[in-house]
C-alpha cells in the first residue's frame, strides 16, 4: 500500500488566494504564500498551485509565486494553470516547482503529455481532470476552469492521458467542488480502477474523515484540500491523525 498523500491546494487569481464554489463565484482568502507556509509548517505532504484564469489570458503567472515559496517551503510543489508548451513547464520547473499539472492544453493536443513526460519524466507530467457528472456514472472532461464542456467521457480520457505518458492525475469534482458535501466517492473509484498511476481526489472535503472515505471507498492515493484549511476549520495535523487512527499509511511527521 502507497502512502496515501495530504495535499493543500491553492487556487490563485492574480496576487490572491481564493476559493470558489463549482470552480465559480470565486471569494478572495488572502495571500497565497501566508497560506502555503502555514500549511508548510502544520506538515502537509505536498502543495498544489493553480493559476484559475491562465487558461482564459493563455499563460501562466505562477511564476514569482513558486520562485517565493520555493525560498523556505520544502514538500513538493505541482503547479497547474495556462501551461501549454515544453518550455513553459521548463519556467515553471526552474522557478521550483516539482510537477506540472496540465488540463486544456492536454486536451487540445494529447501529443503534449507525451512530449512533457518524455523531456522531464512522467512523474513530472500530472494530467489535470476537472470532471462534470452528466449520468449514471458518467462524467464529462471540461476546460478552462470549468468553463468549457469537451464531449470527452472522464474514464476513456484518464486512460489516454496514462497511455500518453501521463504519471499522475488530478481529479477535481466540478459538482462537489467548493460544497463541503465530501469527494465524490464513485467519480474517483472509477478512476482509481482504471489506471495505475496515483489519483490526487480534489472538490468537495468538508470534514477530516472524508479523506478516509476517499482513500478507502475511492481508492485515490492522495487528497487535495483547500476550503477546510482555508477557512481554519481543520489543521492538517488534525486530519493526519485521524488518518492514521482509520489505518491508512500516511507520512509521519
Amino acid at each position: 500500500m502507497r502512502n496515501f498523500r495530504l495535499i493543500a491546494r491553492l487556487d490563485i487569481k492574480g496576487p490572491n488566494l481564493i476559493k470558489g464554489i463549482h470552480l465559480e463565484g470565486l471569494r478572495v482568502i488572502g495571500d497565497p504564500r501566508e497560506y502555503a507556509r502555514l500549511y508548510y509548517l502544520q506538515g502537509v505532504d505536498e502543495i498544489i498551485y493553480m493559476d484559475s484564469v491562465a487558461s482564459l489570458y493563455g499563460r501562466n503567472h505562477l511564476g514569482e509565486i513558486v520562485k517565493e515559496a520555493s525560498k523556505d517551503i520544502f514538500v513538493p510543489m505541482t503547479v497547474g494553470g495556462g501551461i501549454r508548451t515544453v518550455e513553459d513547464v521548463a519556467d515553471i520547473l526552474r522557478a521550483g516547482a516539482d510537477k506540472v499539472a496540465v488540463n486544456t492544453a492536454a486536451v487540445a493536443n494529447p501529443n503534449l503529455i507525451t512530449k512533457i513526460a518524455r523531456r522531464f519524466g512522467s512523474q513530472c507530467m500530472v494530467l489535470s481532470i476537472e470532471a462534470k457528472q452528466v449520468g449514471e456514472k458518467r462524467w464529462e472532461v471540461y476546460t478552462d476552469n470549468g468553463r468549457e464542456r469537451t464531449g470527452l467521457d472522464v474514464v476513456e480520457w484518464a486512460k489516454k492521458g496514462v497511455e500518453k505518458g501521463a504519471g499522475e492525475i488530478l481529479l477535481t469534482s466540478i459538482d462537489r467542488e467548493g460544497t463541503r458535501k465530501g469527494f465524490d466517492l464513485s467519480l474517483v473509484r472509477a478512476i482509481s480502477e482504471s489506471v495505475q498511476v496515483p489519483v490526487i481526489a480534489s472538490g468537495g472535503m468538508g470534514k477530516p474523515d472524508d479523506i478516509v472515505n476517499v482513500a478507502l471507498q475511492g481508492g485515490a492515493d492522495a487528497g487535495a484540500m483547500a476550503d477546510i484549511l482555508h477557512y481554519k476549520r481543520s489543521e492538517v495535523s488534525d486530519i493526519r491523525a485521524m488518518a492514521e487512527a482509520a489505518g491508512l499509511k500516511v507520512r509521519r511527521i
